[in-house]
């Protein structure tokens, strides 16, 4: 059961980064693409938890799973910043 959260949390943090792409594109807002890249990361960083604990479970890919959500932060953390209004 676990496994299908894990797919689920991705297909819908790939689905927010689409749907925010699509309006940055109509609006040019560019807190919008950063968003959309943090929810990349996200989506990333749930694909790997898959690889993780159910494909490759002797692998240890923790460190990149925390570096992928830390850089997906990072990145949204910056947008507000820099770019927020």
């Amino acid at each position: 059961m676990g496994e299908a959260v894990y797919l689920l949390c991705a297909a819908t943090s790939l689905t927010c980064a689409l749907q925010l792409l699509r309006a940055w594109r109509a609006n040019r807002v560019r807190l919008l693409l950063w968003t959309a890249v943090c929810f990349a990361g996200l989506a990333a960083n749930n694909l790997l938890l898959v690889v993780d604990l159910v494909m490759a479970p002797q692998i240890d890919l923790a460190v990149l799973r925390t570096a992928t959500a830390l850089s997906a932060m990072a990145t949204l953390l910056f947008g507000l910043i820099w770019h927020g209004e």
